[in-house]
């Protein structure tokens, strides 16, 4: 009787792998031909055939056909004026010297040459507050350009600011 139980539980544990390895298999062709579908654009959205339809009959606006970004001839570069950030007595360095330029179209252009004052005040501030180590630290860069980035789209409001771009991070 002990055999027959020890039979029944082998075939159960063999059995029970078999849907296992099917599902594992079948996620993998899946995941591979969603991959492909994606990576060759056969789910664009739908965009690629107006797009083709408007630059057929002439139609020409301020955007190209990429989704709504901007072309060249629209993008203006604001400039920030310098910063010199003073740091801790526990750096190395005793300043930071920033500059940037903010991309935004020309018709936003004013809008975020009038609200300056509050994006020097926002960079400013956080440029303050964050620790000496990150400052020193090169990889440290790109996230501290993005918050920046965001903090000034806060300021700006929706829509105006579509890049910063650090043109001189100097540490004295």
């Amino acid at each position: 009787m002990a055999t027959t139980d020890m039979a029944e539980a082998e075939n159960t544990a063999k059995s029970s792998k078999k849907p296992l390895i099917l599902g594992a298999v079948l996620a993998l062709v899946l995941g591979g031909v969603g991959f492909f579908a994606m990576y060759s654009g056969l789910f664009s959205g739908g965009n690629h055939d107006s797009t083709q339809t408007a630059s057929a009959h002439g139609a020409s606006s301020a955007h190209d056909g990429a989704g709504g970004e901007p072309s060249l001839a629209d993008i203006a570069f604001v400039p920030v004026d310098p910063l010199i950030i003073t740091l801790g007595p526990q750096s190395r360095a005793r300043h930071l010297r920033f500059k940037a330029q903010l991309e935004v179209t020309h018709d936003h252009r004013a809008e975020v040459e009038t609200l300056m004052p509050r994006v020097l005040d926002v960079l400013n501030g956080y440029l303050r507050a964050v620790d000496v180590a990150e400052l020193e630290d090169p990889a440290t860069l790109i996230t501290l350009r993005a918050q920046m980035l965001r903090r000034v789209q806060l300021v700006t409001g929706t829509g105006r600011v579509r890049d910063l771009l650090i043109t001189e991070f100097v540490l004295n």
